[in-house]
């Protein structure tokens, strides 16, 4: 059985909406108003298995946090169905917080005035975590992303790559079987980034541990998804491999060709009726091929009129592909 495993989910709000307008609309509105509903998430239907590591993307409002919740137990589905490790989170709270671990980039889930070290002591009485699991851990978090220089400092002093190391140090200790990462590099520099970035990688190939993975960090989803789910206005719009998605969204690539001599002219020219842009940079020509010609066409034409002496192809970089699917 899949790990998780949503079915028809939807999730609807419900907001009060005021009649009228001016002085008298306003004082009605005191003591009548409408409901409004919002469907935030409307018919999910998805499955993750055990260790995979998943992206869930979607612009602000998409409804990628009303369904992290519903997964966590926070929110009750309005409708559908959700089996998290064989459990319904909204019915079995409990049990379905000892299987998981969050790490939101934003908030801490440390105390802010006790050190490191005494938020983890918490927390293992929290998750009754048995003593040598715990001290195994603690070894292997703090080599992994280098926390021995500060375990010893109150929260509060530390700066952000610091505290969210140890966030997803606290969020791994009880051994969970799934982890979600909201923005878990937020604010943070390439370096914080690189080390987050590995110890989630290595505990996942380690131990198998399921990754859900949001944010708006493009890179973080290259280096760390196999899988990219993307949902918009609550809808899933699609749910596949990075490749998948570079196909089945991208407008054009370009062709990059190094000519032997840059004083060469070129004019342009059409293919399947379609006008190809191009332009010149040194000895380089760049054309801008869309996804319905084909790029082994184009290099055929140009070299046989061409002197090319390299010639490559560069695909649209995975952001403008997002952003793409969030205008439309």
């Amino acid at each position: 059985m899949s790990q998780i495993v949503v079915n028809d989910l939807h999730k609807d709000f419900y907001v009060n909406v005021s009649k009228g307008s001016g002085v008298t609309g306003m004082v009605k509105s005191l003591f009548s108003r409408e409901k409004k509903t919002v469907e935030a998430v409307k018919g999910l239907d998805f499955k993750i298995e055990e260790g995979e590591m998943v992206g869930f993307l979607g612009p602000n409002g998409a409804g990628k946090s009303t369904t992290i919740k519903m997964l966590t137990g926070i929110l009750t589905p309005s409708s559908g169905e959700i089996s998290v490790c064989g459990l319904t989170p909204c019915k079995k709270r409990q049990q379905n917080a000892k299987n998981i671990g969050v790490v939101f980039g934003q908030r801490t889930q440390l105390w802010w005035d006790l050190p490191v070290k005494e938020s983890f002591l918490l927390l293992k009485k929290m998750y009754e975590i048995e003593a040598e699991t715990y001290e195994d851990n603690i070894a292997y978090f703090t080599d992994l992303l280098e926390m021995e220089d500060f375990l010893d400092r109150p929260v509060r002093q530390l700066s952000l790559g610091q505290r969210m190391r140890c966030d997803l140090a606290a969020a791994f200790l009880h051994n969970p079987k799934i982890i979600y990462l909201d923005e878990p590099t937020i604010g943070l520099d390439i370096t914080s980034k690189k080390r987050i970035r590995e110890c989630i990688k290595e505990t996942n190939r380690k131990r198998k541990t399921t990754i859900i993975l949001t944010t708006h960090d493009m890179a973080d989803v290259e280096q760390l998804a196999d899988r990219v789910m993307v949902i918009n206005h609550g809808k899933m719009i699609y749910d596949g491999d990075m490749t998948g998605l570079q196909q089945q969204y991208r407008r054009s690539r370009n062709v990059v060709f190094t000519l032997k001599d840059s004083r060469v002219a070129f004019t342009g020219f059409m293919m399947d009726n379609q006008q190809i842009e191009w332009q010149r940079r040194a000895e380089e020509l760049i054309l801008k091929v869309p996804a319905s010609v084909s790029a082994g066409e184009v290099i055929s034409m140009v070299m046989a009129q061409y002197p090319v002496e390299d010639v490559r192809i560069e695909e649209t970089p995975i952001e403008d592909i997002i952003e793409e699917i969030y205008n439309q």
